[in-house]
């Protein structure tokens, strides 16, 4: 191992990573890491650096009394890997993590992610206790799952309408009088389960569309409404319009990332689960549409609602997807706080 360390001059964190690895690059015989100094703060200390002889770029994270446990699988794929190192002299003391892009990763969304991760930990509070080395690994497995998604890094227009669907529910959430961290846990379905919200005694399936006509709600499988399985059970139906004096998707983030700015747990995870659900701030102006609420419709899944089971149809059906139209449900619905009150998550 080697490493050369020097300080650099101030630039926003992306730019000096970049200007970093060029400063770095070169050829060499001698394996090893080369790095330059980037940031310290009270947990962590952060190298840029290149790994040689295969000149990949990398984030090194230097942990202060934090032990890594030898057998602990580490994420890796997708363009890019982690590992545990050994460094030299004065950089010794610590214990390292790596972030390293692999050859056929893009150098574009790899200095997304290690600026990211960067942000993530130099902006980490350093009063009490916080293991930099979980929420390191948590924002990996996010990003992870957000390359795994693949495409150009932008959500389709079904899925951003969708998550804004959720952002919009989960405002309403806290503004009921839900605690922001239990109302951010609760919120699954960044994460690809079976529902969407996860709260008190039951679970909330959001469903979102701008469609002027009907309300076609797309239903996953045969236990997304089984309500013998969990009870109760919510269908939300958030209708949006699209006009200009409404709200981007970037600026709804920024609205409940404001709700959360004196809940840093509770911010903290809520930027993973953005991430999971494939929204990441580098490419926010791609998002040029606006939405405003037309309404909020939550209805109660019980025998008369029109669904699917594994009850309900033959034996010889494994799975399904389907579509019911809410519009035709008949159901007055229920107000959120009642419904908060039935989930056991408010009184």
């Amino acid at each position: 191992m080697f490493s050369g360390t020097k300080n650099m001059a101030p630039q926003s964190r992306k730019e000096e990573l970049l200007a970093a690895w060029r400063a770095l690059s070169g050829h060499t015989d001698k394996e090893g890491w080369r790095t330059i100094k980037i940031g310290k703060n009270g947990k962590c200390h952060f190298l840029a650096g290149r790994h040689f002889p295969g000149n990949e770029e990398g984030l090194l994270i230097g942990l202060p009394s934090i032990h890594i446990p030898a057998d602990e699988l580490l994420p890796q794929g997708h363009g890019f890997i982690v590992s545990k190192v050994s460094l030299s002299g004065e950089l010794a003391d610590n214990s390292w993590v790596t972030l390293s892009r692999q050859s056929a990763g893009s150098l574009e969304l790899f200095a997304m992610m290690a600026d990211d991760v960067f942000a993530t930990l130099e902006a980490l509070n350093t009063d009490g206790y916080v293991n930099p080395y979980k929420v390191f690994i948590s924002r990996i497995w996010a990003w992870q799952d957000f390359m795994k998604k693949g495409g150009d890094g932008v959500l389709d227009k079904e899925s951003e309408t969708g998550l804004f669907g959720e952002l919009e529910f989960l405002q309403e959430v806290i503004f009921a009088g839900v605690p922001c961290f239990k109302a951010i846990e609760a919120w699954e379905g960044p994460l690809d389960r079976l529902h969407d919200f996860v709260l008190g005694k039951g679970v909330l399936e959001v469903k979102t569309t701008t469609a002027k006509n009907g309300f076609i709600a797309k239903i996953g499988s045969l236990e997304q409404l089984d309500n013998s399985l969990i009870e109760p059970i919510y269908i939300v139906g958030v209708k949006l319009d699209l006009n200009a004096s409404g709200m981007s998707l970037p600026q709804k983030v920024v609205a409940l990332r404001n709700m959360l700015q004196d809940f840093p747990a509770a911010l903290t995870v809520f930027n993973q689960l953005l991430i999971h659900g494939g929204f990441i701030d580098e490419l926010e102006a791609r998002y040029t549409r606006r939405f405003s609420r037309r309404s909020i419709r939550m209805i109660e899944v019980t025998d008369k609602f029109p669904r699917l089971t594994r009850e309900n149809v033959d034996v010889q059906i494994c799975q399904v997807r389907y579509e019911v139209d809410l519009d035709l449900v008949q159901d007055d619905g229920i107000e959120l706080a009642l419904a908060l009150t039935k989930l056991g998550v408010i009184t």
